[in-house]
This record gives structure tokens, C-alpha cells and sequence, in this order.
């Protein structure tokens, strides 16, 4: 997910996005580290999906502040 997507998405719609994706990356490197996954990068996408949201969502904090 690219930062122009999530900077066009509510904030609702981040935290909703936020649980969904963790769940996702904890499933994959759990399942990666019983059998390796095809796509091993999937996990660091997600790992840095996740760190965009999270800014975006901190960002949106401190300008309501």
C-alpha cells in the first residue's frame, strides 16, 4: 500500500486497515518460520505497511491536538 492511499483513507478505515494487516503479518511469519513462504519480501511489505499506517495515524493525532 502506497502512502497516496493511505493518506486518502479515514481514519476509521486506518485502524480497520492497521488490525487486519498486523493479523496478516503475524500469520506469515509464523507460517514462514514452520516452511518458508514463496515470497519471503511480502513480510517486510507488510512489516512496512504497517509503519505507515501507524505514521499516518500518529501524524493525524498531533495535528487534532
Amino acid at each position: 500500500m502506497k502512502q497516496t492511499e493511505i493518506n486518502e483513507l479515514s481514519t476509521e478505515e486506518l485502524n480497520e486497515k492497521l488490525t487486519t494487516t498486523q493479523k496478516s503479518y503475524e500469520n506469515a511469519r509464523a507460517t514462514h518460520a514452520l516452511s518458508p513462504l514463496e515470497n519471503p519480501i511480502a513480510i517486510r511489505q507488510q512489516r512496512r505497511t504497517i509503519a505507515r499506517i501507524k505514521t499516518e495515524l500518529s501524524k493525524r493525532t498531533k495535528e487534532q491536538a
